[in-house]
């Protein structure tokens, strides 16, 4: 199975989430964030991801009689490439943010569900702004904020940091406006 329908699964992409920042984290820990599916459920996606290359064994422990493995993303793999994504259909795209979102929500909601969330102190952000951008100037921005998050990207866990999940969304709300002056491609004489 490829990276994408790897991917495209709310429980899968949530174990990626949670395996960021090079942690190394075992079944139980991996349901323990992700306390509204079955163990059984959790278990069957972590191996779909072992088996795709996107989780690795890092370490086995005997614990009890049984053997406890810490799992490690493979970072390189947990991402589409740039070439697959110019090969989605649009229905591609639907399903993808679909999936994206459906996370998103269910991370949010395990957040709000911590006895000790809140949102004002975390500085939780859900803001949305509307720009008007040229594909100069979008290009720009994405670059600005690749070069802003990419960074963080390799921080590892720590006493004073909490890890914190961040979704950059873009797309053109309208089409943009012809020239003053110029007909629309198809409305002319």
């Amino acid at each position: 199975m490829d990276s994408l329908k790897l991917l495209a699964h709310p429980i899968r992409l949530r174990i990626v989430h949670a395996m960021g920042g090079g942690r190394l984290l075992t079944t139980a820990q991996l349901c323990a964030r992700i306390p509204e599916a079955s163990k059984a459920t959790v278990y069957r996606h972590i191996d779909l991801l072992v088996n795709g290359g996107i989780l690795e064994v890092a370490e086995e422990h005997r614990v009890r009689g049984a053997v406890e493995r810490h799992y490690r993303l493979c970072q390189d793999r947990a991402a589409v490439g740039a070439g697959v994504v110019r090969t989605l259909t649009p229905e591609d795209h639907r399903q993808a943010f679909a999936t994206a979102t459906t996370a998103l929500l269910a991370e949010f909601n395990a957040y709000l569900d911590r006895e000790e969330a809140d949102p004002v102190a975390d500085q939780v952000g859900y803001r949305q702004h509307a720009l008007w951008l040229s594909p100069a100037e979008l290009a720009e921005l994405i670059g600005e904020l690749r070069a802003a998050i990419v960074p963080r990207l390799a921080n590892s866990p720590g006493p004073e940091r909490a890890q914190y999940l961040l979704s950059p969304i873009h797309f053109p709300v309208e089409a943009p406006q012809q020239p003053a002056g110029r007909p629309a491609i198809g409305t002319g004489p």
